[in-house]
């Protein structure tokens, strides 16, 4: 079974496949404020709109990132 990591507002949960990732960094290139792969926690959500994320995650080109509307 592949390992999910949620991150969450009040309006979105991005899962996050690790295993999936391709690394080739388009959600960090697109969102530099929220995608901080150095940093612990690496997802800041809180820094984009709902919007910004839906548009970023749409992107992935491994499909390691989807959401979930609340």
């Amino acid at each position: 079974m592949s390992k999910i990591i949620h991150y969450s507002n009040k309006d979105i949960t991005i899962n996050w496949k690790p295993e999936a990732c391709q690394h080739l960094a388009e959600c960090v290139k697109r969102l530099p404020k929220v995608y901080r792969p150095k940093e612990k926690p690496w997802v800041l959500i809180e820094n984009a709109t709902t919007q910004e994320l839906k548009e970023q995650i749409s992107a992935c080109p491994s499909g390691s990132l989807t959401f979930i509307e609340k």
